[in-house]
């Protein structure tokens, strides 16, 4: 081929490239919508944070963007079975999927001190989108050894996969975390499941910087059933 055609095709080849990436890339956009994610009323704790950390995130000053996720994302966790590692010390553990959220202290579960969890059985096998969590926010606060997991089954032994971990020294046991830790606000925190697949869903935190117990106010999980 004369080396003039090679240089006009090559040249064609890229102007038609140019043209169709964007369509592409907007198509990929058009794909996703942002999550409901249910909101509370604003609150902002009164107290400042004492607390210096480098693996904390410190405070972040603006609104959080919607959550973009795959079209037809919808709530799967409320109404859900929630167990949990102990018997709360006060609260029902039905409270974490049922929609209320608020920085009271009733609105709150509180397990013991130490690492301890709460367990979502979704009911069937689903992909996850994204799950959002509250702990208690009345004053500003950061829990410790934040872990997010899912697995195919209730013991956590088949198909487990972290999708969030601010576990920097691995006290936990369940690997070095590369995530921030950081302070909970009325907006909660909203890990990234990237589609992964599973059925259950486990938190864990390990106390906080008030005092070493472990609260939840809600755990909302959005996805698909499969």
């Amino acid at each position: 081929m004369h080396k003039a055609m090679i240089v006009s095709t090559v040249i064609l080849g890229a102007l038609l490239f140019a043209a169709i990436f964007p369509t592409m890339v907007s198509l990929a956009e058009e794909a996703k919508e942002a999550l409901p994610v249910a909101l509370p009323p604003p609150y902002f704790a009164s107290t400042p944070l004492d607390y210096e950390n480098e693996h904390y995130e410190g405070p972040i000053f603006k609104p959080r963007p919607p959550f973009l996720a795959p079209k037809g994302g919808v709530l799967l966790s409320e109404t859900k079975p929630v167990t949990s590692s102990v018997k709360p010390n006060y609260g029902k553990l039905e409270q974490i999927v049922d929609g209320k959220i608020g920085p009271e202290q009733d609105r709150a579960v509180e397990l013991g001190p130490g690492l301890q969890w709460v367990q979502i059985d979704l009911g069937k096998q689903s992909e996850l989108y994204a799950i959002a969590a509250w702990h208690f926010y009345f004053n500003t606060r950061v829990y410790f050894d934040v872990v997010v997991r899912i697995a195919d089954d209730a013991e956590f032994t088949k198909n487990v996969q972290t999708i969030y971990n601010n576990d920097y020294d691995s006290s936990t046991k369940l690997g070095v975390g590369e995530n921030k830790e950081y302070a909970d606000t009325f907006e909660g925190r909203i890990f990234d499941a990237k589609g992964l697949k599973g059925r259950y869903v486990r938190l864990y935190s390990n106390g906080n910087t008030t005092d070493e117990c472990n609260h939840y106010i809600e755990v909302q999980v959005f996805g698909k059933p499969l």
